[in-house]
């Protein structure tokens, strides 16, 4: 599976929060849904209260 950054918005008391979070799965697709399930979950919004902005594949750091 591969690691994907995530970046958007959700709705809060104060408008709206930015977050970036990374997320593992196996394409962009389940990388949106989990990103839905997780920041609704945590929140407690509806997918009609996130946005998510870019979907990109993260780059794996590795240690020397």
């Amino acid at each position: 599976m591969s690691k994907y950054a995530v970046s958007g918005r959700f709705q809060s008391r104060d408008g709206f929060s930015e977050f970036q979070t990374t997320v593992e799965a196996p394409n962009e697709n389940v990388a949106h849904e989990r990103v839905y399930a997780n920041i609704g979950s945590q929140h407690g919004l509806k997918r009609t209260q996130i946005e998510i902005d870019d979907v990109a594949e993260a780059e794996e750091v590795t240690a020397a």
